[in-house]
C-alpha cells in the first residue's frame, strides 16, 4: 500500500462509518428498533453504538498500524490517521447519544 492510500486510509474509514451509522438510524427507525428493549438500552441505540466503537477501534488501529515511513510522507500518515479518528468519534457522537426518531 503506497503513503498516499495509508494517508487516506483514516478519512475514508471515517466516511464509510458515517454512512453505516447514518443507514443503521434511518432503518432501526423505520423498523420500530426503539421499541425493541436491548440489554440496558434498545434495539437502535444499541447497534449505532456497536458499529460507532467497533469503527474507533478500527481507527485505533490505523493510527498504530499505518504510520511507517520517514520524513513528510510518515506525518502525513499519521495526521490522516488521526483525522479519521477524531472526525468518527466527533461527528458521530451526537447521533449515537441524542438520535430519536420522529
Amino acid at each position: 500500500m503506497g503513503w498516499l492510500a495509508r494517508a487516506l486510509a483514516g478519512p475514508i474509514l471515517w466516511s464509510g462509518l458515517f454512512s453505516l451509522v447514518y443507514a443503521l438510524h434511518g432503518a432501526g427507525c423505520n423498523l420500530g428498533w426503539t421499541d425493541q428493549p436491548f440489554l440496558f438500552t434498545d434495539l437502535h441505540h444499541a447497534a449505532m453504538w456497536a458499529v460507532w466503537l467497533a469503527g474507533l477501534a478500527l481507527h485505533l488501529m490505523l493510527v498504530v498500524i499505518l504510520p511507517t515511513g520517514t520524513g513528510r510522507a510518515r506525518r502525513v500518515i499519521v495526521a490522516g490517521s488521526w483525522i479519521g479518528l477524531v472526525a468518527s468519534a466527533f461527528t458521530l457522537f451526537p447521533v449515537i447519544a441524542t438520535s430519536t426518531c420522529i
